[in-house]
């Protein structure tokens, strides 16, 4: 019986979990919905056109963006990663017996992010031009 009970209180906490999830949906399209009623439609040419920024649009839509921009961005990420991996580790490392099994995986872990940043130095993506 006594298993019975736990599993009967462990499938209705997802219970309550999957109902706030499809409220949530619901709520979302709801709001969607009533949007699409509500609104007036009226399409003009103007309306229409491609919004840049209060100037008319120029030209096709296509602009080239330099892969550079991706590889900042790429590189920000990772170091983002690095330092949320940072704060676990010390407290961790705060911790009686973790101390030199934890230093030796940041170490690892470090050695691994600075080859990659070496390796981006050498192929000249740090460069800004």
């Amino acid at each position: 019986m006594h298993v019975t009970n736990v599993a009967a209180s462990y499938y209705q906490s997802y219970s309550v979990v999957g109902l706030l999830a499809v409220v949530g949906v619901l709520f979302v399209g709801v709001a969607f919905g009533a949007g699409r009623l509500l609104r007036p439609v009226v399409p003009t040419p103007e309306k229409l056109l491609t919004y840049e920024c209060g100037v008319d649009p120029v030209g096709d839509g296509w602009a080239h963006t330099q892969v550079r921009y991706y590889v900042y961005a790429f590189l920000y990420v990772i170091f983002a990663v690095d330092s949320i991996f940072l704060f676990p580790w010390a407290t961790v490392f705060a911790a009686p017996g973790y101390g030199a099994t934890t230093l030796v995986e940041m170490f690892i872990f470090l050695g691994f992010l600075t080859v990659g940043l070496l390796y981006a130095y050498k192929k000249g993506v740090l460069t800004w031009t």
